[in-house]
């Protein structure tokens, strides 16, 4: 009986506490008024604003973005570029103008190389743990990455130890000891990445090295990322201080910082950065490689056992991997934006990724190729864009014996980019790459590269607001035009694995080339 009890009282008991605190209110309210009128307080309704108190000020959003990126030029020709985000963090690097693409009278491999040299010794600190125990009072951790086209150094720390980081920047980009033991330590790290890099089960990295070497035979964003094995011992002191002087050069180089003032950024960068001597000597920049990507097209073939990739209790079967890409733009030109909503449009990914429409089910790739083709374990879309070119590319992957269909149904889906997109569909894709840039963005390091790549590349910077602005006016036609155009180009293809029964590349080129995106029909008198 008293469980029932229990039962049948606990709603009205939990409507009597919620109702309670407004009870209270409203008696402590009246409370008050009594007590007022009956003393010699003045009776004020608690309404309206109290006699003699200043009229408060409330924070308002006027549409614009008050702390938009400030740049400043120094007289040596650095770039000084900030965006104020308020906290107790902030993330300043400096980003070079140099990558792999860079490397044309060079060995291939100098840009990996000092990637991986980065934050050693320097002239200051006796090594890099010297480097990470100064960071470490100031809550700080630093990091170097490149790219074909950009090197980056880049450390987050508490912002009152802002002076200490752009001397340690400043440091580690031009005055690092490069010792023979750091170096030969290097070579180590970049074998074993090497390696790794063919041993790994997800084949995309690799993939997309072979994908650039096929669209960009030899020259600029062609050249390899990764050091070749045979150029590992090639790479020394003497070599990476002739590069060093031609492209660490003031000119090509932008000091970047979120969550700071601009003021007290430029003024470390005047202290640390404008008078200072390389190790390397006074920089030569007319020796810079100015050369513009030539897009060539063809095919790299790597025929490779896939069938031990992953061995253990969930091993991913033997596969076929095969990315195909047409030439698309630049960053620098006004069709990037319908080329970045085509990308989101195709979409794609796994076979096996679970969920709904938050994980892109609604993308071409998914509806058309995933969902209608059991076999196939993989279809994804890429758009690789730099300075003077860009590729669009859609990688793929499925058993060895179905190579051919599968090549197939992928050029199907570049030649069905070119038919007028729908209207849900493409807003869906617009919203999806909205909202991607934009949670991207609440990221400190994410907004630090956005706004050092954009001055670096473009010496402005276009806020969020603008590029939404730019999204949302893409149309059907839009994608339909540049997808007619790409269309025009040579295939760039890339293979991996086990290849019987992978097409020719003429093939695949005139699958591109017709109207429904077939191959042309082979006859085999055996099987």
């Amino acid at each position: 009986k008293m469980e029932a009890d229990d039962l049948l009282w606990r709603p009205l008991k939990g409507a009597f506490l919620m109702c309670l605190p407004s009870f209270c209110c409203r008696l402590g309210v009246a409370a008050c008024r009594q007590y007022s009128s009956s003393s010699g307080y003045p009776n004020v309704s608690l309404s309206s604003p109290l006699p003699g108190i200043p009229k408060p000020l409330f924070a308002s959003v006027d549409g614009q973005e008050k702390h938009e990126t400030r740049i400043t030029t120094l007289e040596n020709g650095l770039r000084v570029a900030s965006q104020n985000k308020f906290g107790q963090f902030c993330t300043v690097g400096i980003l070079v103008n140099s990558g792999s693409r860079h490397e044309a009278k060079y060995p291939s491999g100098i840009a990996h190389f000092l990637e991986k040299l980065a934050f050693s010794s320097t002239s200051q600190y006796g090594s890099k743990d010297e480097i990470l125990l100064s960071l470490e009072k100031h809550g700080g951790i630093c990091d170097c990455q490149t790219s074909r086209d950009t090197t980056m150094y880049a450390v987050s720390a508490e912002v009152k130890g802002l002076d200490t980081v752009v001397n340690l920047l400043s440091d580690a980009v031009l005055q690092p000891r490069l010792l023979d033991e750091e170096i030969e330590m290097t070579r180590m790290t970049v074998r074993f990445e090497l390696e790794d890099l063919n041993m790994r089960p997800d084949p995309e990295p690799l993939l997309t090295e072979m994908i650039h070497a096929a669209a960009y035979r030899g020259n600029t964003v062609g050249l390899p990322r990764y050091c070749p094995a045979e150029n590992v011992d090639k790479i020394d002191r003497k070599l990476l201080h002739t590069y060093l002087r031609s492209y660490y050069c003031p000119e090509r180089m932008v000091l970047a910082g979120v969550g700071i003032e601009h003021e007290q950024l430029v003024e470390c960068a005047r202290k640390y950065l404008l008078n200072v001597k390389p190790v390397w000597g006074t920089s030569t920049p007319e020796k810079v490689d100015r050369s513009v990507a030539q897009y060539t097209g063809g095919i790299i073939k790597m025929e490779k056992d896939m069938s031990d990739v992953s061995l253990g209790p969930t091993p991913i079967p033997e596969l076929t991997h095969i990315m195909i890409g047409l030439e698309s733009c630049s960053f620098l030109e006004d069709d990037f934006i319908p080329f970045a909503v085509l990308n989101m449009m195709m979409g794609g990914g796994g076979s096996f990724s679970a969920g709904g429409p938050g994980k892109g089910m609604f993308t071409r790739l998914y509806l058309n190729v995933l969902n209608r083709h059991h076999w196939m374990y993989n279809a994804t879309s890429y758009h690789h864009s730099y300075e003077d070119s860009g590729l669009l590319c859609i990688h793929a992957s499925a058993d060895p014996r179905q190579v051919r269909e599968m090549v197939e149904i992928i050029t199907r889906e570049f030649i069905q980019m070119a038919g007028t997109a729908g209207e849900m569909e493409l807003e869906r894709a617009k919203t999806q790459l909205k909202s991607m840039l934009m949670m991207n963005l609440e990221s400190r390091p994410v907004i630090f590269e956005d706004v050092g790549r954009q001055v670096l590349a473009t010496g402005k910077r276009k806020l969020p607001h603008e590029l939404c602005q730019l999204i949302s006016n893409v149309t059907a036609s839009d994608i339909k035009r540049v997808t007619t155009k790409m269309l025009r180009s040579k295939p760039a293809v890339a293979a991996l694995g086990d290849l019987t029964e992978l097409p020719s590349y003429e093939h695949i080129q005139a699958a591109l080339s017709s109207k429904d995106g077939r191959l042309p029909r082979m006859y085999r008198l055996f099987r």
